[in-house]
């Protein structure tokens, strides 16, 4: 039981890192740019939850919807500044502002918060379920972020799939010039795919405090940085890809820290990823594509 109650806590952090990949693979896959900013935005959206759940007495969901409008609007608001001027530059200068936007939010939020570090108050509480006897435990926000992970999943690929907007973005991600010629408007599509991931960040946010719950304006920086690596891992610009990818992490580093070393367990997760990339480079699930020059 003891391996299993270690593979939940896996596929409970895995689901964290999935939401939060989903931001970058969406927006990689759509505008071709990596957003690393998008770690930082995390940890807007849960300085947003825990305000007005601890100071302004909102019930936790309500917290959240707010944290998400907020991101939601806060994404759009950095594509437009950040990112859209940057639409036909060259990747460096993208990248090169992407961490500029990194650390002028974490800094914005050290003026308006201080770093001094606030606890997380719980969307669900810190009760859990006892199965087997007790033998088994699963804590409600395990329980919960799970759950979450697999309705974001499904309600994404059904939007993606099914809607006009989703068809826009599968579009633009094909090939902007043709799609703008056939009427789609791509820099509203590019917008719309930096709120959705931004609002989804909000989540990941309120979810990741909840099970970690010391919150600082760092704090959704390392774990931005591996939910890339989990967009990257399960192939970039491939939502799917990004569900496997976060779960696959999550349970690696679980593991790699209850037997191996909790010290060595983030090296033991970056040395799969090398592995994984040196035998198949577009990730588990990314598909090798061709680039006329």
């Amino acid at each position: 039981m003891i391996f299993l109650n270690f593979f939940i806590s896996g596929i409970s952090l895995g689901s964290i890192y999935a939401i939060i990949a989903l931001g970058y693979t969406m927006v990689y896959g759509i505008a071709k740019m990596l957003n690393f900013a998008h770690g930082d935005v995390i940890m807007v959206g849960a300085y947003v939850c825990f305000y007005a759940v601890s100071r302004y007495g909102f019930n936790p969901f309500l917290g959240v919807v707010l944290a998400m409008a907020v991101c939601t609007l806060l994404g759009i608001i950095v594509e437009r500044l950040a990112y859209k001027p940057l639409r036909q530059a060259p990747s460096l200068a993208v990248l090169i502002t992407a961490i500029g936007m990194s650390y002028f939010l974490q800094n914005t939020a050290l003026l308006l918060w201080s770093s001094n570090p606030k606890v997380f108050p719980s969307v669900i509480g810190r009760g859990a379920f006892k199965l087997f006897d007790g033998a088994l435990s699963v804590s409600h926000i395990t329980a919960l972020t799970i759950g979450a992970c697999l309705v974001i999943m499904v309600v994404l690929s059904l939007f993606i799939s099914k809607t006009k907007l989703g068809k826009a973005m599968r579009a633009c991600s094909e090939d902007k010039g043709a799609a703008q010629l056939m009427g789609i408007n791509v820099n509203a599509t590019i917008s719309m795919t930096f709120a959705i991931g931004s609002g989804l960040a909000a989540i990941a946010g309120a979810l990741l405090c909840s099970a970690y719950p010391t919150l600082m304006p760092t704090t959704g920086a390392l774990p931005g940085i591996k939910a890339f690596t989990a967009a990257v891992f399960g192939g970039i610009g491939s939502i799917p890809g990004a569900f496997l990818g976060g779960l696959m992490l999550g349970v690696i580093e679980i593991f790699a820290k209850a037997y191996i070393s909790s010290q060595l367990s983030d090296a033991v997760v970056f040395g799969v990823l090398i592995v994984v990339l040196l035998v198949k480079p577009a990730g588990l699930l990314g598909k090798m594509t061709q680039e006329k020059v």
